[in-house]
């Protein structure tokens, strides 16, 4: 039996006490103050529409069954169709899937897309999972959330934990239920085969070089002969790494799960990601000197690109950072307070909404394709996510300037001004 929550005005306060929900409150109190937003549309963009929590069992490999916990949370619709990732991970619960759901609103505003946001998630650790245990999964949570879910009122996509792979069992599943005729606008982050994006897989990284490229330019540096650092070797970090290595940039240091390796002249990122491949990780590769996550943080470089989670960069280690920009391609990276302490003694940040955005954008592509049922090369989406997300970053820095406030601040308050203009046109009842 599933227990599901349908709350479209939720009055319990418990969960919004998850940290990463708490920071964007944060910011989004201070940056809705500096464009005097409107106090009704405020308070409506302080909470999600809908919180949905549902039991998902699954027949295990050794015929027991055992029951995992899911979320999905549509936190606002204004701009169009709720749109945001599935997190497969241990530590998933309804606070950080809310977090997450807020901070893909503010996300998809900010970058100018006609996207909602929402968040979804199950708490499994799914690495100890077989395949057929993944696959079944993933069908009973979608059957689950499937009534809240499709091509034009919510589309999921790949996260933490979650593939392509999940991506096409989520569509299969869906498009069954549904009468048996592919959905493939159901979900983003698919197989090409099946409605996939060419492009999508790079996506993010790519987007995070474009906007590492560009805050350097608008600091007077340049990518080439460049030290960066990048905390985190998965798909985003990977990817960001080796689009820097084939920009002229140094590479100095990358770490994932098994730690950090060091190279001052820069690591050989081709050489790496194989080295990944064979070892499962980034430690032992030969000609590095070991360090450790937190270490990384704290490497002298021109931009420090952090691809893992959240809180990585807080009051405790705000003031060793020696980075002269840092690039976040994680979600929630570096704290409010942090940033505060980190632009005072400025260091340039640009915030996690515009700069990892490329997978949204690209994702917002491949569910423009599928309802067109016309796909394009991987040029032109690598040169339309360009023009997006540089747009974006552009409009962005100006408001920074004219405020005389950081990108953060700057990020959230354009964000808040394109949401309170949509809401206040549709009136109240559209949410």
């Amino acid at each position: 039996m599933s227990q599901q929550q349908n709350n479209l005005n939720p009055q319990s306060e418990a969960h919004l006490h998850g940290p990463l929900f708490q920071n964007t409150l944060q910011n989004f109190d201070e940056a809705a103050k500096i464009i005097n937003c409107d106090p009704n549309v405020a308070a409506r963009l302080r909470k999600p529409r809908r919180s949905l929590t549902v039991s998902v069992p699954v027949r295990m490999d050794d015929y027991t069954v055992k029951v995992f916990t899911g979320y999905r949370v549509q936190y606002n619709s204004t701009l169009g169709p709720y749109k945001g990732g599935i997190r497969f991970h241990q530590n998933v619960d309804l606070p950080e899937v809310v977090g997450m759901a807020a901070l893909m609103t503010f996300k998809n505003s900010v970058l100018g897309l006609p996207l909602g946001g929402a968040k979804g998630g199950v708490c499994v650790d799914p690495t100890r999972l077989s395949r057929t245990e993944k696959q079944n999964l993933t069908r009973r949570y979608t059957s689950e959330i499937s009534a809240f879910v499709g091509p034009n009122k919510d589309i999921p996509a790949p996260d933490v934990g979650t593939d392509p792979q999940t991506m096409a069992w989520f569509m299969d599943t869906y498009s069954h239920e549904q009468g048996g005729y592919a959905q493939p606008g159901v979900v983003t982050g698919k197989p090409v085969e099946i409605g996939g994006s060419l492009g999508r897989n790079h996506a993010t990284g790519l987007g995070v070089i474009y906007i590492t490229e560009r805050a350097m330019e608008v600091n007077q540096m340049q990518m080439a002969g460049s030290r960066i650092a990048v905390q985190g070797f998965g798909n985003v970090g990977s990817f960001a790494a080796k689009f820097a290595h084939e920009r002229g940039a140094r590479v100095v240091a990358v770490s994932d799960v098994t730690g950090g390796i060091f190279n001052g002249d820069g690591l050989n990122i081709p050489e790496v990601i194989e080295y990944v491949k064979q070892n499962k990780g980034v430690k032992g590769f030969p000609g590095s000197q070991e360090i450790t996550n937190e270490q990384l943080l704290e490497v002298e470089c021109e931009a420090l690109l952090p691809c893992a989670l959240e809180g990585q960069i807080d009051t405790h280690n705000a003031e060793k950072i020696k980075a002269k920009l840092i690039i976040e391609g994680a979600n929630g990276p570096v704290t409010n307070a942090a940033t505060k302490i980190l632009d005072k003694r400025g260091i340039f940040i640009a915030p996690d909404v515009i700069a990892n955005g490329g997978g949204v954008i690209v994702s917002y592509f491949e569910w423009v394709q599928d309802i067109m049922s016309f796909f394009w090369e991987e040029a032109d989406v690598d040169s339309k996510l360009k023009a997006i997300i540089l747009k974006a970053f552009d409009h962005v820095h100006k408001f920074k300037l004219e405020k005389n406030i950081d990108m953060r601040t700057a990020a959230m308050a354009a964000s808040i001004a394109r949401l309170e203009k949509a809401m206040l046109l549709r009136g109240l009842y559209p949410r």
